[in-house]
């Protein structure tokens, strides 16, 4: 019989505050079970071991993430929308490093699966931000990649303090934000 109070929610919250805490890397079953104060065997009636674990985990970043981006982003156009999103988009990652970490490379199972959901709420709400910087629609993936790709190097190299250098962080983001406005604005041939 489960544990009085454990469920795969409870199971996956507390492995996502495990995964921002340790990294990802480190999230492991007994290292979980230990957490929770109950013997590794007992989660398998909550999870089916590390890879769903991992996977529930990508399901609750993603929802949280395309949440926030959503939320951030709502009414916003342009430049603005942009600095919403690349904010918010890094907060969380520094926020949440394990379970945003979870993110990267996770796969939906197939059509069925809630992550394919999620992954695309949070795309959407990227896309949106792009649809307001009028680009031809051929370059549509193209900037799609260009702007996940500057906020995620940013934010990893961030998160694993990778900027020793003593000009302030903040200022290299703003900096880093306002050139993807740029470059994306020169696309637009405006």
């Amino acid at each position: 019989m489960p544990r009085a109070g454990l469920d795969p929610s409870v199971v996956t919250e507390a492995g996502a505050a495990l995964a921002d805490e340790l990294g990802l890397a480190r999230l492991g079953i007994s290292t979980l079970a230990d957490r929770l104060g109950v013997r590794p065997p007992s989660l398998y009636k909550h999870v089916d071991g590390l890879d769903d674990l991992t996977h529930r985990v990508a399901l609750l970043a993603a929802t949280e993430l395309g949440d926030a981006l959503a939320a951030a982003t709502d009414g916003l156009a342009g430049r603005d929308a942009l600095r919403a999103a690349a904010r918010t988009h890094r907060d969380y990652a520094l926020a949440h490093p394990g379970r945003y970490a979870a993110t990267v490379g996770s796969r939906p199972a197939d059509a069925d699966d809630p992550l394919a959901g999620a992954l695309d709420r949070a795309l959407t709400s990227f896309t949106a931000v792009l649809r307001g910087y009028g680009l031809d629609p051929a370059d549509d993936v193209h900037a799609l990649r260009y702007l996940r790709s500057c906020l995620h190097g940013f934010a990893s190299l961030e998160a694993g303090r990778g900027f020793q250098l003593g000009t302030d962080v903040d200022a290299s983001f703003d900096w880093l934000v306002d050139a993807v406005d740029r470059g994306l604005r020169a696309a637009a041939g405006r």
